[in-house]
């Protein structure tokens, strides 16, 4: 199997499930009278939509650059399981578009909120897989990295599975406190020093164990 294949479904299935994101939030249909005021307090009532097609474009966006460094970058050749674990996270990612459109339409249910969490973990598990897999089997070469670049690119993947899992159990409490969790989450994978700050207080703790 020819690695720049893999590269194309990649790029394929992320603009697609991309641009279906935003299909969901459709113009409001208005009866009657209809003016600037009541043209702006519908497009208010639609915040949940706009809310989760905000977290869902930003969590795609930010799988999509983690995959793209497995897959393109830290890979040289790939092997059919490696390609398995692309489908099933690319399974995952294909269902995004519904279970953001479920955590909008539903914003304050805790069936929509554990149902968008787990979209996240499950999807954030699965490269994880692909990652490890791509490190650890005999089959593929991979680009030279360090100790403190593994453990940093982990943390990106991870990171927003620790916080989907808070967010259930949060959710139980507030949905507020879970979808905190969940824009937590997405910055921290957009932000540059994100993960140095993570590490900063881990160090102080490997130290101590020292």
């Amino acid at each position: 199997m020819k690695q720049f294949r893999l590269d194309q479904l990649a790029d394929s299935i992320f603009a697609i499930v991309m641009t279906i994101l935003v299909f969901e939030i459709r113009v409001p249909e208005l009866n009657g009278i209809v003016n600037e005021t009541t043209i702006i307090n519908s497009l208010v009532n639609m915040y949940p939509l706009f809310l989760s097609y905000l977290l869902s474009f930003s969590l795609i966006f930010t799988y999509w650059r983690s995959h793209h460094f497995i897959d393109s970058v830290l890979v040289k050749n790939i092997d059919k399981n490696f390609a398995n674990l692309n489908g099933i996270f690319f399974f995952l990612v294909g269902l995004v578009p519904f279970s953001s459109h479920l955590l909008g339409k539903y914003i304050y249910s805790l069936t929509a909120t554990i149902f968008f969490a787990t979209n996240i973990i499950l999807i954030g598990i699965s490269l994880f897989a692909m990652r490890n897999y791509a490190i650890k089997s005999q089959e593929i070469e991979n680009t030279p990295f360090t100790k403190t670049e593994n453990e940093h690119a982990l943390m990106h993947i991870l990171f927003p599975v620790f916080s989907a899992v808070l967010a259930i159990i949060l959710s139980f409490v507030s949905i507020n406190l879970a979808l905190v969790l969940f824009t937590l989450a997405i910055l921290f994978n957009l932000s540059s020093s994100g993960t140095k700050y993570v590490f900063f207080f881990i160090d102080i703790f490997r130290k101590k164990e020292i």
